[in-house]
């Protein structure tokens, strides 16, 4: 089997609230995804997902990934789709960094795999563990009282973690932390997700302000040295994510007592095959994990869902669900949330079937 041709579509995601504001006033409205689909020489495409959360978050952005995988994908037409650890190890060679440009593709490369085998990707990743898992809701950055009615709407629907976008003024944050906290029940779980936001001295006073509150601190400073600083000054488990970008990170994390809990995002490590190596070390090294992505669709939510699904019970700390957060399907048989719970498809692949008349011409088409 060998690829034949890739693909790219742009899509736009626009969300069901209208926007998602996180620390530093970043905001967004509608997400830019890509969409590709890989095809081979045998008649079957698989597809995967990229979507950034906009330029201004990760070093990645929409259109560096469709230029990305015009650079690209011309080495990869030809190769074996299934051989994956090769076709990553032939990528790399081909384009140094960025791994989100590469992302969609080996999930593209999963799901072809998935359909030849007859098997789903879940399985193919290492079984599945349960009959579902556990998601988290993120809270748009807004004020106190409103993050505090958009908590109670979503544990109406099921959800039992949420994650606070915070990560701004150090007094309004120890606010939103407290007026969110009054809500919390027995088995609920509290983040305040700062995102990079905090200097260290303004973290420093927000950990010190919600002592007494049940809460998990995720990402506080923009470097992995500064969040180290801030854990060393707390005893709120922590959580880091920005800064846990590659296997060295998370050794040196474990090293160092970092953190409690990481935050793998697919897009962010170049897709499945390199987030299950990272997720496969956190078990080794005992870390729990949120499996996740910057964001994205229906695809995206599949891929999440097959290496959440697959993922010891006890380490698997949360994942999520964004397809939940916007208002386009762009695939059929995608893993929908239940009272806060989702389950991985049982089908071959990621058990998605794009729907082709919603992504318009091919943007990019490699043959």
């Amino acid at each position: 089997m060998k690829i034949r041709s890739i693909k790219a579509y742009q899509v736009d995601l626009p969300l069901h609230e209208g926007s998602y504001n996180w620390s530093g006033g970043k905001s967004v409205s509608v997400f830019d995804s890509t969409i590709v689909a890989v095809e081979t020489d045998d008649g079957i495409t698989g597809y995967g997902e990229v979507c950034p959360l906009g330029p201004f978050y990760l070093p990645a952005y929409a259109e560096g990934v469709r230029t990305g995988i015009a650079e690209l994908a011309p080495h990869l037409i030809g190769k074996d789709p299934t051989q994956l650890h090769p076709l990553n190890q032939f990528m790399d060679v081909a384009l140094k960094g960025h791994p989100y440009v590469k992302s969609g593709i080996d999930i593209a490369c999963w799901d072809i795999l998935g359909k030849i085998s007859n098997t789903s990707v879940c399985t193919l990743l290492g079984g599945r563990y349960g009959d579902d898992f556990m998601l988290y809701r993120a809270i748009s950055q807004q004020s106190p009282d409103e993050m505090k009615e958009k908590v109670a709407a979503y544990r109406a629907e099921g959800y039992r973690k949420f994650q606070l976008k915070v990560g701004g003024d150090p007094n309004t944050d120890i606010e939103r932390i407290h007026a969110v906290s009054e809500l919390m029940e027995t088995g609920d779980v509290l983040i305040a997700d700062a995102n990079t936001g905090w200097l260290m001295h303004q973290a420093t006073r927000v950990v010190r302000g919600v002592r007494d509150i049940d809460v998990y601190i995720e990402q506080p400073c923009l470097t992995y040295q500064e969040c180290l600083t801030i854990r060393e000054r707390t005893d709120h488990p922590f959580v880091l994510d920005e800064t846990i970008d590659s296997i060295h990170v998370l050794l040196r994390g474990h090293a160092d007592r970092a953190m409690d809990v990481v935050n793998i995002k697919i897009s962010k490590f170049g897709g499945l095959t390199k987030a299950k190596l990272a997720r496969d070390l956190c078990v080794e090294l005992g870390i729990a994990m949120t499996i996740e992505d910057s964001w994205g669709g229906d695809i995206t939510t599949a891929a999440i869902a097959h290496l959440a699904h697959s993922t010891p019970t006890e380490f698997l700390f949360t994942a999520t669900d964004f397809n939940s957060y916007v208002t386009v399907s762009t695939a059929e048989g995608a893993p929908q949330r239940v009272n806060g719970r989702m389950a991985a498809s049982t089908q071959p692949g990621l058990g998605i079937t794009p729907n082709i008349d919603r992504l318009n011409e091919a943007v990019i088409h490699i043959k």
